[in-house]
C-alpha cells in the first residue's frame, strides 16, 4: 500500500502531461475555428462575385431602358451581363430576378436585380445540416436622353431663371426650358396657370401639381444655340420723326442705326436691320406699329419696352427670312438668324430694370426675342399672342394678370440641346 501511495504521489506532482491534455481539450475548438474561417472566406468570395454580377446586370438593364431603341431588351441585357461576370459561383448561382421600380420622386425609373448562390460547405453544413445561401441585390436608376425643344428659354445657369407668379397665364405647348442647375431653377406659383407639353431644366422645378407630369429635371447638355452668332448690324445713321397731322400723322422708317426709337405716331417699318444704340426701343404708345421682315438689334445697354397700359394699339412684327441674309457676311448663319425678331448684342450691358412687355397691347408678334444678358419681364395686364413667338432671355419673369400665348409648332421651335442618357448605381 505504501508503494501505491508513493506512486500516486509522484504522478500528482508530475506536470509534464498538462500541455497534451490542454491541446486535446482545445483541439475541437481549434479545428472548428479553422473550419469556420475557411467557410467564411468562401462566403466572402461568393458574395463579392455575386454582388459584382448583379451590379453590372442592374447597370446594363438601366442603360437599356434609358435608350428608346433597346427598351424591349432590358431583361436580356441584364441577364447577359449577369452571366458574363459569374465565375466561381456560376455552377450554383440562381437565375437573376429583374424588375423595374420607382426611385426617389420618379416613376419606373430604376432596375433592381437580385440573385442567390447556394452550396454546401464541409464545416458549416456539418453544423447546420443544410447548404449555405448568399444573397446580393443591386439597384440602378436611369434618365433617358433626348433632343429638347422649347419656345420659352431661360439662359441663366444658376438661380431662379424662370419665374411665373400671380395670376399669370402662360400657354406654350412648344416647351419651356431653363439652363439653370440650381434647386430653384424653375418656380411656378400655384396661382399661375401654365399650359405646356414640356418643362426641362438642368436643376429642379417647383411647379403646380398639374404640371408635374411634364417636368424633366437634371437634364444635361442644355445650351444656348445662338451663343456663337455674329450680331447683324446696319451702321447707316437714322432718326425717328413723324409727318402729317391729326389721324394722318405717321412715320415711315428705313433700316439703320437709331439712338432711340420711341413710337409717337402710326409707324411703318420697311424691311431690314434696325440697330438701337444705347437708347430705348419703345413700342408702348397708343399707336399702331407695323414691321414685316425686320430685326431689332439692341446695343450698348439699349432697352425694350413693349405694350402700354390700357392701350388698344396693334403691333404687327415679323422677322426676316433666311433669304434676307443670303449674299451677306451673315450668310453662313442665315438659317439661325432667320426668325430672330429682337437680338440683344452679347457685348451689351444689361439695362435696368430689364426689358418689359406690359399693358393691354393688342399684339401679333412673330419670331424670336433673344436677350442673352437681360431679364425679360411680362407683367401688368399684358396680353400677347402669336402664331410663333419665342423668347430666349437670361431670365424670364411673368407676373400679375399677364397673359402670354404662343402657338409655335414643335418643329419650328429652338433646340436647347441633346441630353445624354444617365445611369447610376443607387443601391
Amino acid at each position: 500500500m505504501g508503494s501505491i501511495r508513493h506512486l500516486f504521489g509522484k504522478l500528482r506532482s508530475n506536470l509534464s502531461g498538462n500541455a497534451t491534455l490542454l491541446v486535446a481539450l482545445g483541439m475541437p475548438a481549434l479545428i472548428g475555428g479553422a473550419g469556420f474561417a475557411v467557410d467564411t472566406a468562401q462566403w466572402y468570395m461568393w458574395k463579392r462575385e455575386l454582388q459584382h454580377s448583379v451590379d453590372q446586370a442592374a447597370y446594363a438593364g438601366a442603360l437599356a431602358l434609358a435608350h428608346e431603341d433597346s427598351i424591349a431588351n432590358y431583361e436580356t441585357r441584364a441577364t447577359q451581363e449577369y452571366q458574363t461576370n459569374l465565375d466561381k459561383v456560376k455552377e450554383f448561382a440562381s437565375t437573376p430576378s429583374i424588375s423595374i421600380a420607382d426611385y426617389a420622386a420618379g416613376l419606373d425609373n430604376s432596375v433592381i436585380v437580385t440573385a442567390t448562390a447556394t452550396k454546401s460547405l464541409p464545416f458549416s453544413s456539418f453544423l447546420t445540416g443544410s447548404a449555405a445561401t448568399i444573397r446580393a441585390t443591386a439597384q440602378a436608376s436611369f434618365a433617358p436622353g433626348g433632343n429638347y425643344q422649347a419656345c420659352l428659354i431661360a439662359l441663366a445657369e444658376e438661380g431662379t431663371s424662370l419665374d411665373i407668379g400671380g395670376n399669370a397665364k402662360v400657354s406654350a405647348r412648344c416647351g419651356i426650358a431653363a439652363l439653370s442647375c440650381s434647386d430653384d431653377a424653375v418656380v411656378i406659383d400655384s396661382s399661375a396657370t401654365v399650359t405646356t407639353d414640356s418643362i426641362v431644366t438642368c436643376g429642379k422645378a417647383t411647379v403646380p401639381e398639374e404640371n408635374e407630369g411634364v417636368v424633366t429635371e437634371g437634364a444635361t447638355g442644355l445650351k444656348d444655340i445662338y451663343s456663337e452668332l455674329v450680331t447683324p448690324t446696319d451702321d447707316r445713321p437714322r432718326t425717328y420723326s413723324c409727318s402729317g397731322t391729326g389721324k394722318n400723322k405717321q412715320a415711315s422708317l428705313e433700316a439703320g442705326t437709331y439712338a432711340s426709337l420711341v413710337v409717337s405716331c402710326t409707324t411703318v417699318m420697311n424691311k431690314g436691320v434696325y440697330v438701337i444704340d444705347g437708347g430705348l426701343l419703345d413700342l408702348s404708345a397708343n399707336y399702331n406699329v407695323t414691321g414685316l421682315g425686320v430685326v431689332f438689334i439692341l446695343k450698348n445697354g439699349a432697352r425694350l419696352k413693349l405694350g402700354g397700359n390700357g392701350n388698344s394699339n396693334r403691333i404687327s412684327l415679323t422677322p426676316p427670312t433666311s433669304s434676307f441674309y443670303k449674299g451677306t457676311i451673315y450668310a453662313d448663319d442665315a438659317d439661325l438668324l432667320a426668325d430672330i425678331l429682337i437680338f440683344e448684342d452679347r457685348n451689351s450691358t444689361a439695362p435696368s430694370p430689364g426689358h418689359q412687355m406690359n399693358g393691354n397691347s393688342n399684339s401679333l408678334i412673330e419670331g424670336m426675342m433673344y436677350f442673352p444678358n437681360s431679364t425679360l419681364t411680362v407683367n401688368g395686364t399684358a396680353n400677347v399672342s402669336a402664331q410663333c413667338l419665342q423668347i430666349s432671355a437670361y431670365k424670364i419673369k411673368v407676373f400679375g394678370n399677364a397673359r402670354l400665348e404662343t402657338l409655335c409648332p414643335l418643329d419650328k421651335t429652338s433646340s436647347v440641346g441633346n441630353s445624354t442618357a444617365s445611369v447610376r448605381m443607387v443601391a
